[in-house]
């Protein structure tokens, strides 16, 4: 059954911010995410690092302010005195590492596992010479107790004395406020558990504004992944062992302190983290165009829409002679396919090949209308083999009865392989529009 895939993309007009939009612009002109992407990566190799740098500056600059302003909002809405309240405006730092997340929380989303360990998290959080800051907003189904036990675990973490100016929790997450985080987070987390994650697409919206992901292997971050655009967490692999969450908290923390922090902080004269900036360049150019819908938008054209639109008029044409041809092919196939039947199946050994042939009885089904294959599963997820039979000559004394003969490699045993006769049409979609199939038993 073959089964293709169309990766999601965001529009990009609607995420990026008012100065990666001019940075673009300027880039690749007004036109941009509407012309062909190549020319996009392009421009932004182009773009000097000291251009990159202040973009991002100001993205974070913008969330800090919003995020105080916002978190003023909604101690006030909740009762808390004025001097608390007055405190909001002093919360973050335009000049500290700023990592983001924001989602549905949900169990398998993982979203308090940064909170693994929350003393080594205050003490990231705190450093007196390379201190990080977090921003985290989202909310549960409202039937989902185990979601909200989650948002209550961030709540009360980031209410300690010790993080209340370097972590905040933004209540009523809304597509506002998700467009300001991923306009301003210098690095977006996302921690899923494979293989739970559909696409994922809030990372993509972090890279139109020089953000960086660093998530876990699964959705479009493990299609997209590659070590100088970004970090991952995991090994992309399904794991159930009780202690697995533990260990990718443990990988996610190393992550922080080895990689990801001191890559922030490591200036040059200018004071421009030059490392840092080229991670940056190389996720906008490669990244941000290719998960746009610009992308998405023309692979579902190219690949779905004009062959469809294509085998349409190959089926209408000359008063839609094709598409009566199908239908009569289609009714008298289903109406005789019980008619089939195996005879004798042989396997002989030529050398270092295998030759299998085998008596098909097709009834009142004509040879042109089905195709005998010799079918083995796939090992080492590889491909499956289907090697098409050749009829030979009629079985003496039978009625539309033939033989049918392949060869294939000696690679693997011959009880991997069995015949099986499935519907053919040049102009039909099988098994899409015929779905029959005859193992040999």
């Amino acid at each position: 059954m073959p089964v293709g895939h169309i990766t999601n993309g965001v529009h990009v007009p609607s995420w990026d911010s008012a100065w990666a939009d001019r940075l673009w612009t300027r880039a690749g002109g007004k036109e941009r995410w509407r012309g062909t992407l190549e020319t996009l990566s392009e421009a932004i190799q182009a773009c000097p690092d000291e251009e990159l740098w202040t973009c991002r500056a100001a993205g974070r600059q913008a969330l800090i302010q919003y995020a105080r302003e916002r978190l003023a909002r909604q101690l006030g809405q909740r009762g808390t005195t004025p001097e608390i309240v007055a405190q909001a405006a002093q919360v973050l730092d335009p000049n500290v590492l700023t990592l983001g997340f924001a989602r549905r929380f949900a169990a398998y989303k993982r979203p308090t596992l940064l909170l693994h360990d929350p003393a080594r998290l205050a003490r990231l959080l705190t450093a007196p010479e390379q201190p990080v800051q977090l921003v985290v907003a989202g909310k549960p189904h409202p039937a989902d107790d185990e979601g909200k036990r989650l948002v209550e675990a961030w709540a009360a973490f980031v209410r300690q004395p010790a993080v209340r100016y370097r972590a905040v929790f933004l209540e009523d997450y809304d597509i506002a406020l998700a467009q300001e985080l991923v306009q301003g987070v210098d690095v977006w987390l996302n921690t899923p558990r494979r293989p739970w994650e559909a696409c994922g697409t809030s990372g993509m919206k972090v890279l139109a504004n020089g953000g960086l992901n660093c998530s876990a292997l699964d959705g479009w971050w493990a299609e997209a992944y590659t070590p100088e655009v970004g970090w991952a967490l995991g090994d992309g692999q399904e794991h159930f062992e009780p202690d697995w969450d533990a260990r990718e908290a443990e990988e996610l923390y190393r992550r922080l302190e080895h990689e990801i922090i001191p890559e922030f902080y490591t200036r040059d004269a200018q004071g421009i983290p030059r490392a840092w900036v080229a991670r940056m360049r190389a996720s906008m150019a490669q990244l941000a165009p290719w998960f746009s819908s610009n992308r998405m938008m023309r692979e579902y054209v190219e690949h779905l829409y004009l062959p469809a639109a294509a085998a349409f008029q190959r089926r209408s044409a000359e008063g839609a002679q094709l598409a009566q041809e199908l239908q009569v092919w289609l009714a008298r196939v289903a109406s005789h396919w019980s008619d089939i039947r195996f005879g004798n199946l042989e396997v002989q050994h030529e050398g270092s090949r295998m030759s299998f042939s085998v008596q098909v009885y097709l009834g009142e089904v004509d040879p042109q209308w089905v195709q005998v294959e010799l079918y083995a599963e796939p090992v080492d997820d590889g491909a499956p083999i289907r090697q098409a039979m050749d009829r030979g000559g009629e079985i003496p004394g039978a009625i539309n009865g033939y033989v049918y003969r392949a060869t294939v490699p000696a690679s693997r045993p011959p009880a991997h392989f069995t015949p099986r006769v499935i519907p053919a049409h040049p102009a039909a979609s099988v098994p899409l529009e015929e779905h029959h199939i005859l193992w040999y038993r």
